[in-house]
């Protein structure tokens, strides 16, 4: 049994001021706007080439352009936030996400909205960022259970905001939406300058300008080439030139980090067993957990005379998704109390076990609303036992003044696992069609090889989870590794 003490450092002994205490809550708010920032744009894609007289192909770059700034700026922002204050670049984060979204709401042409989806992409940094907070700031018996609700807010801000900008952009200018998000994250961004303090755990050293160029340029690559692969061709000139280019820069860029003393990230302890296996988990378990809110979406809306689809409205796929987010609220402190007790590597294990069963659950039958919410659930479920764990792994193998970057190194790997996820599914469903009235809509067979190809990788997580080391005397040894930094004075 590998119980977890998550904290290597206890915090300064000292009262907290009466608004601190509502620390947690104010950074888990923080975690479901940048989830919400993620998700209300897809309810307009559809009606955004009309809206705005682009293309499509323009109009899809809403959604990459912010994926693309969240996976380049979470593990750059982590490290600022690890040697400049982690307070201070989340505050910075969630001001770049609440500009973009006021962007958005002042304009229509296409270049500006994507240009504003980019800075909104900023937010991804804040999960990272937060949890590290909670570990410097909280006793560890607290940690836990902190963490864990910080975690499942990517879940619980997916869920909420779909139904919320389906309602929006159904009943109203779709600039209002935008209007929304932004007073929502102009409320965030006050909540976090009144009630979080500094951190006093600072790493020292210069900011690596070089290992973050290269680290920009290898991941722009890597994630064109996988979102746009299926627009443009996977045997394109383009596509396999990304590809190229990826392994090519991203191999100088290895190189180069295992040469400079204060490297953007750390690469001898992230392939380290106590650090990469989590990575590695984190990888497959977004790609499990992203194919179930990719294909519950389609799979609903699709029409009645395919034999399966349901025909719903946007509004009523959106609020099959809210029950998804709502069990994500409920079941982070049951993971952290199964993390408390087995240990975190359990924790995921199972998770990866429970999505796997959902995906079953959905090859079963995907016919009957009931099952598919059901199938859905239980997904939620394993992917809030998953997610919960996977920052306590890190926090436990990394010195305190690592947290930030450790863990948006983590949260990059679920995001590549999420691109992948969205590009394989499409590739499934591409191939594998059905004619219905005279076009062409993803087979039954195609949503069914999506979910097995889903759970299958999800039973890969919860394997790699398993061949984590568990909590020894070496485990402990790591964990305290390296005492804070003290930079600053507690209030």
């Amino acid at each position: 049994m590998d119980r977890d003490p998550i904290s290597a450092t206890p915090p300064t002994p000292g009262r907290a001021r009466p608004r601190e205490r509502f620390a947690v809550p104010v950074l888990a708010f923080g975690g479901i706007l940048m989830a919400v920032m993620q998700t209300v744009v897809v309810p307009l894609l559809p009606d955004l080439p009309r809206l705005t007289g682009a293309s499509p192909g323009a109009v899809s770059w809403m959604v990459t352009a912010t994926l693309l700034a969240g996976a380049v700026l979470t593990p750059v922002l982590g490290r600022a936030g690890d040697m400049y204050g982690k307070r201070r670049v989340l505050l910075g984060a969630l001001a770049l996400m609440t500009a973009g979204s006021v962007l958005c709401a002042l304009t229509s042409d296409i270049r500006l909205l994507i240009a504003a989806r980019a800075l909104q992409g900023a937010a991804a940094a804040v999960v990272p960022l937060s949890i590290s907070i909670l570990r410097d700031e909280l006793p560890p018996h607290r940690t836990g259970s902190a963490v864990a609700l910080m975690s499942s807010t990517v879940g619980i801000g997916a869920g909420l905001g779909l139904p919320l900008a389906a309602l929006i952009v159904q009943y109203a200018n779709w600039h209002v939406m935008f209007w929304a998000t932004s007073a929502l994250g102009a409320l965030g961004l006050g909540l976090a300058w009144w009630a979080v303090r500094e951190s006093p755990v600072r790493s020292p050293g210069r900011f690596d300008a070089l290992g973050t160029l290269g680290l920009a340029a290898g991941l722009v690559c890597l994630l064109l080439g996988v979102s746009q692969g299926g627009q443009w061709g996977w045997g394109s000139p383009v596509v396999l030139g990304l590809f190229a280019g990826a392994v090519v820069i991203l191999g100088l860029w290895a190189w180069q980090q295992l040469r400079t003393a204060r490297p953007l990230v750390d690469l001898r302890l992230a392939v380290g067993r106590r650090v990469g296996l989590p990575h590695l988990a984190a990888l497959f378990t977004g790609f499990a957990f992203y194919a179930n809110s990719l294909v519950t979406a389609q799979l609903v809306q699709a029409p009645v005379a395919t034999g399966y689809g349901l025909g719903l409205s946007i509004v009523a796929t959106g609020l099959c998704m809210l029950p998804s987010g709502i069990i994500m609220l409920l079941f982070s402190p049951v993971s952290a109390r199964i993390s408390a007790v087995r240990g975190p590597r359990i924790t995921l294990a199972i998770g990866g076990a429970v999505l796997a069963l959902g995906y079953a659950v959905r090859v079963v039958d995907s016919t009957d609303l009931w099952v598919i919410l059901v199938g859905a659930a239980v997904v939620s479920t394993g992917t809030t036992l998953a997610y919960s764990a996977l920052p306590t792994l890190i926090l436990r193998a990394v010195p305190a003044d690592a947290t930030a970057s450790a863990n948006g190194v983590n949260v990059l790997m679920r995001t590549i696992g999420q691109a992948v996820s969205s590009a394989a599914v499409a590739a499934v469903l591409v191939h594998h069609t059905t004619r219905v009235g005279g076009a062409e809509v993803p087979s039954l067979h195609g949503y069914q090889l999506a979910f097995v190809m889903a759970g299958a990788v999800a039973l890969v997580a919860a394997a790699v989870a398993l061949a984590v080391p568990s909590d020894g005397p070496a485990g402990r040894a790591v964990t305290g590794a390296a005492a804070p930094v003290p930079t600053a004075k507690r209030a």
